[in-house]
């Protein structure tokens, strides 16, 4: 086998149309590194890399805004909280925040992109005509009947209104009202958000994954996407807590502060009788 071959079976080894490198050269999607650096945004750079392509102006800054608003959400979150715990049981930032990010699935993470996934098939339902109100109302029962009752990106643990959602729908609806976007994602939002209002008797309202959602499927994200920008934008978080964790000190914090105990329920105190030792 020649050198020539070899090389050719390397190069079909991975394959990419995200970068083309050699010695002294690095583009991405065909762009020069060099003019890229100082030009664009790193919001533009997400784009590239996912999109293959740079956004518009628009784009970037809906993309911006949906990224910075969910980097934090404190020591509560449990991204966060096992980021802090990590560092204080001697970890490195690179091993807290993998940490971290590992716990950002279905449950904690992961509503974002079911979300998307919810409201694009609300969306091909108004796509074939249904009205908004019908094509809302089947695609919240066709989800439920699919994945249980709760409706990811609705609702909130401690905010009675999450102050991060009202503000990205208006970011919205400016960019829509300009014609940059349909706005279409924020119609569909908020007739779930009445729908569940008018179900349960009480506000149940869009939250940051769920307004998170609207930015993503307007710009047309792909629904497991969302799940990773989410991924990006927290690791702002967990970054941060991970090096404030590390300055303030601290050894073997759990969960909870010390002297509070859990709460027991296995079996009362007993003594072991009766059995031979292990020796004899």
């Amino acid at each position: 086998m020649n050198n020539t071959h070899q090389d050719t079976q390397a190069a079909k080894w991975w394959h990419t149309k995200i970068i083309d490198m050699k010695p002294g050269e690095i583009r991405y999607h065909g762009y020069a590194i060099e003019e890229l650096i100082g030009r664009i945004s790193f919001a533009d750079m997400v784009w590239l890399m996912t999109r293959s392509e740079l956004p518009s102006q628009a784009q970037s800054a809906l993309l911006e805004a949906a990224l910075m608003s969910a980097v934090d959400h404190g020591p509560q979150a449990p991204s966060i909280a096992i980021a802090r715990m990590a560092m204080t049981c001697g970890s490195s930032l690179n091993n807290a925040m993998a940490s971290a990010v590992n716990v950002l699935d279905d449950v904690h993470g992961g509503a974002g992109e079911q979300a998307v996934e919810l409201y694009q098939t609300i969306h091909a339902r108004l796509q074939r005509g249904e009205p908004l109100t019908n094509a809302t109302a089947e695609g919240l029962d066709a989800w439920r009947e699919k994945h249980g009752k709760i409706v990811p990106g609705f609702g909130h643990r401690f905010h009675p209104i999450d102050p991060r959602a009202p503000r990205l729908l208006q970011l919205i609806d400016e960019a829509a009202e300009r014609g940059e976007i349909s706005g279409q994602f924020a119609s569909i939002a908020r007739e779930i958000e009445q729908q569940l209002r008018k179900a349960k008797g009480k506000p149940i309202p869009l939250n940051i994954d769920g307004a998170t959602a609207a930015v993503y499927a307007e710009l047309d994200f792909p629904a497991p996407l969302a799940r990773g920008l989410f991924c990006l934008s927290r690791s702002v978080g967990i970054l941060a807590h991970a090096w404030e964790q590390k300055c303030q000190g601290g050894r073997n914090k759990g969960p909870i502060p010390k002297g509070w105990l859990w709460q027991y329920q296995g079996h009362p105190p007993r003594h072991l009788e009766g059995k031979k030792s292990v020796n004899n």
